[in-house]
């Protein structure tokens, strides 16, 4: 029986912060800590499991608890400052995480896009079959007594992904995102380099991104896709309005026909980077096709609700790769219905970066609306506008909260709000119209 802890986490509802909170909550530790007393949707599951939030007070912190603290978190903080004069161990996110993958068989999740349903997805196939312990970028995290595998996102942005060492990594793309830390694509491919230097047993990465081609890494790199270079590759592909359905082959070796009910290209791509994995570890094929065809998604990609006739999909796309995603999965499972999209920019740099791709991929919609710019905390103005992303796309006009009734007009329509920031608050307005 491993000895259980005390562990004070700084900044609780931190999306990774609280993934963490709860594996460790699981696996029999008492677990508690602070936050800003804003209510988060990371907040209700925390407390459902019963782990206290405090608001910040240095004298929360007690003899015997190990201190984990949030990136957003200096050492000037005064819980810190408390700790450190207590001697209490400190380990940022990041260290603590650390813990966790050395101490399992670890799959680490990179990618632009993708990380998110692709996590859940292995997390979902691997946990039905052995005991496995997983961390999703989103809020969502599940310890595992005596787990053999630990399957958790690794996030690229501000290289936090350098912290980790994983046996394995599956790379779903390289592309440049984040132009407020990285310079340009040669800069992300390096710290993909380096991230992939780390792994110490193999990297599982799409055959088609010519950058994740490039890899120059000391472990064997298998890649996956639909060409005949891919060393995992789908073949005889049937895509339906009921999802997806294939022949995955490793090399000559067909490993079985395999269905997902899942929607788009990325997710077949998604679940053959998971069969990778699964066969490289020898889990039982047989049992992990069952596993495929019961996942039915995640929270924020592509969720849908019916609402007077009307399908509306949730979806974080905020990226013009993830748009084209989204819209040719809408395609796939609503052929004959028409689709208009609503688009919230995501900061400005990103935006002022990809602004002609945002058009094009946005296009491919058949009705574009644009709500204003969600600017983040780190800038708060910029150079370009959403009334500029307009102008590039035809026929497409803005929205605001105020005018949220123009999507009344369209009756048996897919409608899919995109976006990173806070687009779900016009998808609530337009829920009430309809109900109305």
């Amino acid at each position: 029986m491993m000895e259980t802890k005390t562990y004070y986490f700084i900044g609780i509802k931190g999306t990774g912060m609280a993934s963490l909170a709860r594996i460790l909550h699981d696996k029999g530790n008492t677990v508690l800590g602070s936050d800003i007393e804003k209510e988060t949707f990371t907040q209700g599951p925390l407390l459902k499991a019963g782990i206290k939030i405090l608001p910040f007070d240095p004298a929360n912190l007690k003899a015997g608890m190990t201190v984990i603290k949030g990136n957003a978190f200096s050492d000037d903080h005064p819980e810190v400052q408390q700790a450190k004069k207590m001697g209490l161990p400190i380990l940022t996110y990041p260290e603590a995480v650390e813990n966790e993958v050395v101490n399992h068989t670890s799959i680490g999740i990179a990618g632009a896009h993708g990380k998110t349903s692709t996590t859940a997805l292995l997390s979902h196939v691997l946990a039905a079959v052995e005991p496995t312990s997983y961390l999703i970028g989103d809020g969502v995290g599940k310890g595992s007594a005596g787990d053999r595998f630990f399957v958790f996102e690794a996030d690229e942005y501000r290289d936090h992904f350098l912290a980790y060492h994983p046996d394995y990594a599956i790379m779903t793309n390289i592309d440049f995102d984040h132009p407020d830390y990285f310079k340009d694509i040669d800069d992300v491919r390096a710290s993909f380099e380096t991230y992939g230097r780390q792994v110490k047993k193999a990297i599982f990465a799409w055959g088609d991104d010519a950058n994740l081609r490039k890899l120059d890494v000391d472990v064997p790199v298998y890649y996956y896709g639909t060409g005949e270079k891919d060393d995992f590759r789908a073949e005889n592909i049937k895509r339906t309005p009921a999802g997806s359905t294939y022949d995955a082959y490793f090399k000559d070796q067909k490993l079985g026909t395999f269905t997902i009910h899942l929607y788009g290209e990325h997710s077949i791509l998604n679940s053959l980077a998971v069969l990778a994995v699964a066969y490289m570890e020898h889990v039982d094929m047989d049992q992990i096709k069952k596993e495929l065809a019961n996942f039915h998604g995640v929270k924020r990609r592509f969720s849908e609700t019916d609402v007077a006739g009307d399908k509306l999909i949730d979806d974080y796309a905020h990226h013009p790769n993830e748009i084209k995603a989204t819209i040719d999965a809408a395609r796939q499972k609503f052929p004959d219905k028409e689709v208009v999209a609503v688009f919230q920019p995501h900061t400005y740099s990103r935006l002022a970066a990809y602004i002609d791709d945002f058009a094009k991929t946005l296009s491919r919609a058949d009705k574009v609306y644009v709500t204003s710019i969600f600017a983040s905390i780190r800038e708060k103005s910029g150079s370009v506008s959403s009334e500029d992303l307009e102008a590039k796309i035809p026929g497409s006009e803005g929205i605001d909260m105020d005018s949220i009734d123009k999507l009344s007009q369209y009756h048996d329509a897919v409608v899919i709000f995109m976006g990173a920031g806070d687009i779900e608050k016009y998808e609530d307005k337009f829920k009430e119209l309809l109900n109305k």
